[in-house]
C-alpha cells in the first residue's frame, strides 16, 4: 500500500524527494499517513478535493481486495513556535 500512494504522489508533486510516507497498522485498519511538501499540498488536494479524493478511491479499491480498511491522512506542517514577545 505504502508503494502504491508513494508512485501516485511523487508523480503529482513538484518534489518528490520531500515526499514521506508512513503506515500506521492495526489488525483491520491501516493508516497511511502523508506528508509533503508545503508547496505540494495543493496539488495533492486538487480543486474542491477530487484529488485526494481520487486517490483514497483507488487506495479504497486496493485495501478491499486484500480485506483491510485504510485510510489516508495528509499531516501538515507543525508550526514552528513564534518568537516569545518581552
Amino acid at each position: 500500500m505504502k508503494e502504491f500512494v508513494e508512485y501516485i504522489v511523487k508523480n503529482l508533486v513538484d518534489n518528490p524527494d520531500k515526499v514521506q510516507i508512513n503506515e500506521v497498522g492495526g489488525t483491520h485498519t491501516l493508516i497511511i499517513e502523508l506528508s509533503v511538501e508545503k508547496s505540494d499540498i495543493g496539488k495533492i488536494i486538487g480543486k474542491k478535493g477530487k484529488t485526494i479524493n481520487a486517490i483514497r478511491t483507488l487506495l479504497m479499491s486496493v485495501a478491499s481486495r486484500n480485506g483491510i480498511r485504510v485510510n489516508l491522512e495528509i499531516l501538515e506542517e507543525t508550526p514552528k513556535e513564534a518568537p516569545k514577545a518581552e
